[in-house]
């Protein structure tokens, strides 16, 4: 079995996913190729990959590659985890809509920010699958870059590859409702369905009981006990669903958080708005320290620990498929009727199967009449933002922004059209497909 990851600079979820693939004993024998454009950083990931592989005796044959073709070639899986442009783009990203007044929490999933990091992405994107046309055409494509709507989004309608869009979303939420209800997870079971960083648990249970009234118990003025989850609080009290992703990501998918002062004081918590640029400043301090952690790891001076899975899809995706072994998940995938009351085309976040015969979606109905208002909110901006991506429309690009809940509840058109007028000027290097 030949597993490709694409962006294993991103040295950290590189780390994370190989050591889960090598976790499982059937996958041991893997041929894990690592790609990446930065020399350093996937001579880091190699080295990291290598000791964890032979203090553990295992049989996998790891490789780095400067050349994603020769990654490719054969490939039975690719894991893509690119940041087109890295850090530099990303401050770009959210300090340019900071000074025209939109606060972003992360600004990598909707609003100018996440809309801006998928225009970079697609071109990307879309190369590495016309590779795997040729070199691998039956490979399964894990995406984990983000934004993951816009960018799977993208794939599906240009490419035949078989895309499938993993976030720890759903997983992380869930975990965290079993905790405030106080109950062990392995107790708890749900359903959620929606867009990423917009799911909608439409069913929580703990030992087959309706559990939403345990976790309403939780709720207090103007939102929860917990400070840094108000919002999710306080949407749950409006819809009577609690959403994925953290309060801060979820406060720019909305028109209703992020627009005044008064409001960001009263919902604030960390990681929503104890300062400006906060996801930036903490993916660049955050770096060394994990870095440096890891070098210590390939010293010999920390353990490298083997069978602690994190909670991340990738690796139990692949061991189901490999095993047959049935893996039940929640993955982001054209929606196809999965959703009865949103778009057909769009990318939707649903509850799916794996086995040897494949990945497959499950189909939810209906979402509940608000729950499908608010994504269809968001879905509206993806779809432009996809076809501003695929065209190289900048007038789509800015149509996309026109429509962001974030952006319109803080501009007025004029305004917005100034911003992506700034933004695609500052990009431009990132942004071939808007030249000429």
């Amino acid at each position: 079995m030949k597993v490709a990851l694409i962006g294993a600079g991103s040295v950290v979820f590189a780390k994370t996913l190989v050591s889960d693939i090598l976790s499982f004993p059937e996958l041991r024998d893997a041929e894990i190729r690592l790609m990446d454009i930065d020399p350093e950083r996937l001579d880091l990931t190699h080295r990291f990959a290598r000791k964890l592989a032979g203090t553990h005796r295992l049989p996998a044959r790891i490789e780095a590659f400067a050349d994603r073709r020769r990654a490719l070639d054969g490939a039975d899986y690719v894991i893509v985890m690119i940041q087109v442009g890295g850090l530099e783009a990303y401050r770009l990203d959210v300090e340019i809509p900071l000074a025209h007044g939109i606060d972003q929490c992360v600004g990598d999933t909707l609003g100018p920010g996440g809309i801006f990091r998928g225009l970079r992405t697609i071109p990307v994107l879309l190369s590495i699958a016309s590779d795997m046309e040729e070199l691998c055409p039956d490979a399964l494509l894990l995406n984990y870059s983000n934004p993951m709507a816009i960018n799977c989004w993208a794939l599906r309608e240009a490419s035949p590859i078989d895309v499938l869009g993993l976030c720890h979303g759903v997983e992380h939420t869930a975990r965290d409702m079993a905790k405030w209800i106080g109950a062990p997870f392995e107790e708890v079971t749900y359903t959620a369905a929606g867009i990423n960083h917009m799911a909608w648990f439409i069913e929580f249970r703990w030992k087959g009981a309706d559990a939403y009234p345990l976790l309403r118990a939780r709720l207090g003025p103007p939102g929860s006990p917990e400070p840094e989850e108000r919002i999710r609080f306080e949407m749950m009290k409006a819809t009577g669903f609690f959403m994925t992703e953290s309060s801060g990501h979820l406060s720019e998918y909305l028109p209703y958080f992020r627009k005044r002062a008064d409001l960001i004081e009263t919902f604030g918590g960390p990681g929503f708005a104890g300062e400006s640029l906060f996801y930036y400043k903490h993916c660049r301090e955050g770096r060394g320290r994990h870095e440096e952690e890891i070098r210590r790891q390939i010293a010999g001076d920390s353990p490298i620990p083997l069978g602690e899975r994190s909670v991340e899809y990738g690796a139990r995706i692949i061991h189901a498929i490999e095993t047959d072994r049935p893996y039940r998940f929640h993955a982001n995938v054209p929606n196809d009727g999965a959703i009865a009351n949103l778009p057909s085309d769009a990318c939707v976040e649903v509850p799916c199967y794996a086995d040897a015969t494949g990945v497959h979606p499950t189909a939810v109905g209906e979402l509940p009449a608000v729950c499908a208002a608010l994504s269809l909110s968001n879905i509206g901006s993806q779809r432009l933002a996809v076809q501003a991506a695929l065209l190289g429309d900048p007038e789509l690009a800015c149509q996309a922004v026109l429509v962001d809940p974030l952006a319109a509840a803080v501009l007025a058109p004029h305004e917005i059209r100034r911003l992506v007028r700034d933004l695609l000027e500052a990009e431009r290097a990132y942004l071939p497909q808007f030249e000429g």
